[in-house]
């Protein structure tokens, strides 16, 4: 094929396919433009998970009639003028990209008005050509609406998630930019139903309590630190601040970590070890804080033209800025500042007292299970085993007909208790718990999204949950092996999952029961129970593993013994 210059639209087209991966990127290039543009209230439509519409409106400075064409000209910006301008950028925007690259896959429609002007603009663009321009009334600000993305690029149109997990991102990106602009109002209202709405105060702590929820909020520690940096010089660090949650607060995966550099959302891996490296000691292997960290320090200190996207980040000083974020994250955890004071929280979180007694075992009934269980798994044989003792109120000591075992207790349960969920799930009814009163569940915006997706399998387990105002939900009945279990914890590692297809749900909230039911290390045991243990133990198919691939036993044969006691 001979050397040709690309048609413009194919360039077009190309360019945009590195600005705009999914709909969660025109939300996140949108709302930059309108913290660019001073917004105090920005307000986020979406349906279809984006990709019928995207409608991002504020009450910024607008752009001037003489502008809204250009504005839509690749490499067109307001925010740069030279070279030495990449230098020194403040604003989150700054290529000149994002409206074009919006509009060659997308139809857009804007309508926008500047402080002065007489009246608005509107602009209709169409395959990135303006096709209608008018006057219209606006007051000052912009609207920005984007109907039918990638619908002419059907290859990448495809390549989109569920609906669910495109509505997921989205909130995601919403949230993050309410933590880093607490003084700014934000609403999030996704196929009619309003997710997110932050109130502006200019308090981060407002902010957290609606994305992450009353339970977080309230376990919340203030980072606080020198704002200035001197500049690359021995014992100069950049300014830290935000909040990180007290050891009480754990997840199971790093999503909850939130990080800005000058206000800009980045992802960064050494940013997360710096805070991680804080709580050493502090929380179990696989569990990870919360955190809300904005780094400030002067823009020629950091590298922000590396990305398409502009979410990684290079630091001319990476020594001193993870010091610096990691002794911050450290004092507060070491000074254990309360937190500032929630004013006029409705809901309060409540727990069940397990202190009451336990209402009746009842029984739900669902259809017919769907876990896949695959071709039937040979059983594996367990010798017989003769109890001795426990080790550290977590190992059971047991002889075998050749050697001692030792028993990972909780490992054995979580075995046991896996193929037993497994197996009941298969029946037309499982065990439930009521609860004598409804516990008060709340949740941020992603996770509204994966529990609505998967709200039905949780149900076929035996949660009885139904709505209860914004991101609250009652749940009056948990599975029985769960009573009095950590199931809340339980439900929001599930719910901090990214979304993925019913069946691989189902397995992890399988396993996650198991685990949660299972008795733990540290607990001691009575004779008959480690007897009932290995008794149960015997009769799994799969007994030298735990549902997560640890083994569940080790083995010390009779001959490694003699070695050892120099016997041989």
């Amino acid at each position: 094929m001979p050397i040709k210059v690309l048609a413009k639209e194919l360039v077009s087209q190309i360019a945009a396919g590195e600005v705009v991966e999914r709909p969660a990127s025109v939300v996140k290039e949108l709302v930059e433009n309108s913290l660019d543009a001073g917004s105090s209230q920005i307000s986020i439509e979406v349906k279809g998970g984006g990709a019928s519409l995207i409608r991002v409106t504020d009450n910024g400075s607008g752009i001037p009639t003489v502008e809204v064409a250009l504005a839509f000209r690749r490499h067109a910006t307001s925010k740069i003028g030279s070279i030495s301008d990449l230098n020194s950028i403040l604003s989150l925007g700054f290529r000149g990209e994002a409206l074009p690259s919006i509009a060659a896959v997308a139809q857009v429609d804007i309508v926008t008005s500047a402080a002065g002007e007489p009246a608005g603009s509107y602009l209709a663009i169409r395959d990135g050509v303006v096709t209608s321009q008018a006057s219209q009334g606006r007051s000052r600000g912009a609207t920005v609406t984007v109907r039918n993305l990638f619908r002419s690029l059907p290859a990448r149109l495809k390549f989109l998630k569920s609906r669910s997990t495109e509505n997921s991102h989205i909130a995601n990106v919403v949230s993050q930019y309410a933590l880093a602009f607490p003084e700014v109002k934000f609403t999030l209202s996704i196929d009619g139903r309003t997710v997110l709405r932050t109130p502006g105060s200019g308090h981060l702590i407002d902010s957290v309590l609606q994305v992450h929820g009353l339970e977080v909020a309230r376990n919340m520690l203030e980072v606080g630190g020198d704002r200035q940096w001197t500049g690359g010089v021995a014992g100069s660090s950049p300014g830290v601040t935000g909040m990180v949650s007290s050891p009480e607060v754990s997840r199971s995966s790093r999503r909850h970590l939130s990080f800005f550099v000058n206000r800009r959302w980045v992802s960064s891996r050494m940013l997360a070890w710096a805070v991680e490296e804080a709580y050493h000691g502090l929380l179990m292997t696989g569990k990870h804080p919360v955190a809300i960290i904005n780094l400030t320090l002067p823009p020629e200190e950091v590298d922000i033209n590396i990305h398409p996207r502009k979410s990684e980040v290079k630091f001319r000083d990476e020594s001193a800025v993870f010091a610096a974020v990691q002794k911050a994250a450290r004092q507060a955890l070491v000074k254990l500042t309360p937190v500032p004071k929630i004013e006029a929280v409705a809901t309060a979180y409540r727990e069940t007292s397990k202190r009451r007694p336990p209402l009746p075992v009842s029984a739900v009934s669902h259809p017919t299970a769907q876990l896949p269980l695959g071709p039937e798994t040979p059983a594996a044989s367990l010798p017989v085993l003769r109890v001795l003792g426990q080790l550290l109120a977590s190992y059971i000591i047991a002889e075998g007909p050749d050697g001692l075992y030792l028993i990972d207790q909780h490992a054995a349960h979580e075995r046991i208790l896996f193929e037993k969920i497994k197996k009941q799930k298969l029946q037309p009814e499982i065990e439930v718990q009521g609860l004598l009163e409804p516990a008060v569940f709340e949740v941020s915006p992603q996770q509204e999204e994966v529990l609505k997706a998967y709200y039905e399998d949780l149900a076929q387990f035996g949660f009885s949950i139904e709505p209860f105002g914004a991101r609250t939900y009652l749940v009056r009945t948990v599975p029985a092996l769960l009573y009095e279990k950590d199931w809340q914890g339980m439900v929001t590692e599930l719910l901090d999952l990214p979304s993925g297809d019913k069946a691989d749900f189902s397995e992890k909230l399988t396993v996650s029961m198991a685990c949660h039911s299972a008795v733990r290390a540290g607990q001691k045991l009575s004779g008959d129970e480690m007897r009932e243990l290995l008794r149960q133990l015997e009769q799994v198919s799969l007994p030298n593993t735990c549902p997560h691939g640890r083994p569940t036993m080790v083995h010390i044969t009779s001959e490694e013994l003699k070695r050892e006691f120099r016997r041989v």
